[in-house]
């Protein structure tokens, strides 16, 4: 007999990644091996629970739903009340309730579960081969859900009904489908289609990934249809297929990311660590980028990545991109499916009219794609994963604050944007949108803003965007007709890594880049800045020197090198000083460019540090005109890898300068241009410059007087510099922060606004 003076119910509300995860059929299946009665169900703020028992058994069930919640279930906050019994008959589910304003957190996508990948390969399963298949561990969520909370009704699987088996599946609750939103087969789910570059139709379900396969082996070019847009697909061990994509994409050198079809071949080209295996098989399956092993008989194509030793190497993350790769059994390129500076294609009509001239075949399915979501890419630095673009699998998770602020939406900057919402104590980071370089870049970036505050339910009372005048997004937050602040870009990334960090000032903030609108109007990048209670002062800069061009110096190198050395040597720079730079003009273009560097009216001027390796990157006669972004600053730090790595420094002096300190490196170029013209190896010159940047940012810590140093801006997108960075800090006992999930770049920026807000740095 119950003794009911014993009974008890709980009302617990769980918030944070609960929903889209199999969190309620979990809880359903506690309360019955607890023998508890209630019921359980999402509403926009993220899980109820009523339960009622015996109190042991209540305690026993709380701490099991923290000890053994689903795999993707992150638990940002319980909180629980013990009331009077309410008498409840049995456990259930009950329908969602959407509630007024949306809190919960929205769910990334993630990559297929082991047990959906048995399953797929069973030709016994009724899912065999099937590139649909899904369960509450894994598939489908951020780029299928409409609104919250996450029910199939508010998803893009809605005019999708489910089977009398699927639905059998979706209402057991010991199946592992059991509420599984995105649930099908192919009886009644999504189905694909292969159609030539017209659009008609060629062949349909498994016939048209077999029909995709043999495309792709013949040298062919794909367009195919996955969870967050289109990629581009070709056989990368074909090198006319690949440049010829190269070629229609517009691609220059910049590297393609591989598709490998599992983790052996990617080992059989790559170096992997431990780390990176785990990383690689996550539920977020990135793109990583490895090392290619030394002397490999690689069948890789060298037009994948051009005079790179790096590959983007990723493994298969849905069914279908599973059934494909084990039909091809070889490495394909898998880029995102646009034109250059273009955003990614997600419908089947947009991408037979965009695509339509790169591709010559298209495979397609039914299931809408709500929103673009590009891969992510990362790289281990300093023992630690970092993510270099922060999308698919990951956004839009939030990054907690410790304290709530006033809701505000923060529009980024111009190259990598991102968009962050934020209100009460969370910021919610966007997806990857990109370079705001065209028309369509900026329509994509409209979407994603509107698309994000209707998702969230959030009304920012702020916006906050880049102190650069002719930005973009400048001028869209100028535009939107609320209250708007400017954010000084150096100081953004760096309240970036304090906010991803939980740091509270002082600090000293370490932030080096290519490009940054100044307080002063100057093109800022080689920045120190300290950051204390509601004020915020440029502590140290890299000394400046004049660029000619705008934006045609960030392309040419050359032009950086060729200020540098103005900057030293003014009229006696000629020919004998650096006969690399010398070469890389034309004689007329040397004069021209030398007699506007004598007008300061027609040079910008710079302390950027982007713009320091670039000029390092020329006299070296590495790289002369950047054919993609950071292209230079990437061949010197391969360079560097390349040498005996010893911690040798080129000197150089810290000065005072209009009340700060300035590092004047003109003692680093002269030793530089006296090792060149003796012909030191370029390697030994790239690894040296390394350690003197690494040096110069220890000298400014130790002048500075801060416990706390914080590395961010993407220069630090460089593993070396970063490494070396953080050992010489740490071993002169500072603490050292930098990155992890929200990437170094321009993609951190929007965060960084927010922080300003935080840390009430809003002028």
């Amino acid at each position: 007999m119950v003794n009911t003076k014993d009974q008890k119910r709980i009302k617990i509300h769980i918030h944070g990644a609960v929903q889209g995860v199999g969190f309620r059929p979990f809880i359903y299946r506690l309360a019955e091996q607890y023998n508890l009665n209630g019921w359980v169900r999402n509403n926009s703020h993220g899980v109820h629970i009523e339960v009622e028992g015996p109190s042991i058994k209540l305690k026993n069930f709380l701490c099991a739903i923290q000890n053994e919640a689903p795999p993707q279930a992150r638990i940002q906050s319980l909180k629980h009340l013990y009331l009077d019994s309410q008498e409840y008959s049995e456990f259930k589910i009950l329908e969602s309730d959407k509630g007024q304003h949306t809190s919960a957190w929205i769910m990334p996508d993630v990559a297929t579960c082991p047990d959906c990948l048995k399953e797929i390969f069973d030709p016994q399963n009724r899912r065999y081969l099937y590139a649909f298949t899904n369960c509450t561990n894994c598939g489908p969520r951020f780029t299928i859900i409409e609104s919250m909370p996450y029910d199939r009704p508010n998803t893009s699987m809605k005019d999708f009904y489910m089977c009398p088996e699927c639905q059998a599946e979706y209402g057991n609750q010991r199946d592992r489908r059991f509420h599984a939103q995105p649930n099908a087969c192919p009886a009644c789910g999504p189905q694909l289609e292969f159609c030539d570059k017209d659009g008609k139709p060629l062949s349909s379900r498994q016939d048209a990934m077999e029909q995709t396969a043999q495309a792709i082996v013949d040298g062919k070019i794909v367009a195919v249809k996955g969870l967050g847009g289109f990629h581009l697909m070709a056989d990368a061990t074909n090198s006319a297929a690949v440049q010829r994509l190269r070629d229609r994409k517009r691609r220059g050198e910049k590297p393609f990311a591989l598709m490998f079809p599992n983790l052996a071949s990617i080992e059989s080209v790559c170096e992997v660590s431990d780390l990176e295996k785990r990383w690689l098989t996550s539920p977020e399956a990135p793109i990583l980028l490895l090392w290619k092993k030394p002397d490999t008989n690689s069948h890789i194509s060298p037009e994948v990545a051009p005079n790179n030793p790096c590959l983007g190497a990723m493994l298969p993350y849905t069914p279908l991109h599973h059934v494909l790769m084990q039909q091809l059994d070889r490495s394909v390129v898998a880029t995102s499916g646009n034109l250059t500076e273009e955003p990614i294609c997600i419908d089947n009509q947009e991408a037979l009219d965009r695509l339509r001239y790169i591709a010559d075949f298209f495979l397609m399915h039914d299931r809408p794609i709500v929103r673009p979501v590009d891969d992510s890419i990362g790289r281990i630095v300093a023992g630690r994963e970092l993510i270099l673009r922060r999308s698919r699998g990951y956004a839009p998770l939030p990054i907690m604050l410790n304290e709530e602020i006033k809701p505000a939406l923060a529009f980024g900057g111009h190259l990598k944007n991102t968009i962050t919402i934020a209100g009460q104590n969370q910021a919610i980071i966007s997806q990857h949108i990109g370079d705001l370089e065209t028309e369509p870049a900026l329509h994509h970036f409209r979407r994603i803003q509107e698309d994000l505050q209707k998702l969230t339910d959030k009304q920012p009372a702020i916006i906050l965007h880049d102190l650069h005048p002719d930005y973009v997004s400048t001028n869209e937050a100028q535009n939107i007709g609320l209250d708007h602040r400017p954010v000084q870009h150096h100081l953004a990334h760096i309240l970036s890594c304090m906010l991803e960090n939980e740091l509270e000032p002082p600090i000293l903030g370490v932030s080096w880049d290519g490009t940054g609108y100044g307080t002063d109007g100057t093109i800022w990048g080689g920045e120190f800045i300290t950051v204390d209670s509601g004020k915020w002062k440029r502590f140290a800069s890299l000394r400046s020197f004049p660029l000619v061009g705008g934006d045609t110096a960030i392309r040419e190198p050359r032009r950086s090198a060729l200020g540098l050395l103005k900057s030293i040597f003014g009229e006696n720079l000629d020919e004998s000083v650096c006969t690399t730079v010398f070469q890389a003009f034309n004689e007329l273009e040397w004069s021209n460019l030398n007699k506007l560097l004598s007008n300061q009216q027609a040079t910008t001027s710079t302390t950027s540090a982007g713009r320091l390796f670039d000029a390092i990157a020329s006299i070296t006669g590495l790289c002369q005109i950047n054919q993609y972004e950071g292209q230079a600053a990437m061949l010197l730090e391969y360079a560097a890898w390349q040498s005996n790595k010893q911690d040798q420094s080129y000197p150089f002096e810290v000065k005072d300068h209009d009340g700060m300190a300035q590092i004047d490196w003109k003692p680093m170029i002269r030793e530089i241009l006296n090792d060149g013209k003796s012909r030191v190896p370029t390697e030994t010159i790239a690894d040296r410059f390394h350690w003197t940047c690494a040096e110069i940012i220890l000298k400014i810590a130790q002048k500075s007087n801060q416990e706390q140093i914080v590395l961010s801006g993407g220069c630090f997108q460089n593993k070396l510099l970063t490494e070396r960075s953080i050992q010489k800090l740490i071993d002169e006992g500072f603490k050292v922060y930098w990155h992890q999930r929200v990437p170094p770049n321009d993609g951190g920026i929007s965060l960084g606004q927010i922080g300003a807000l935080k840390f009430d740095l809003i002028k």
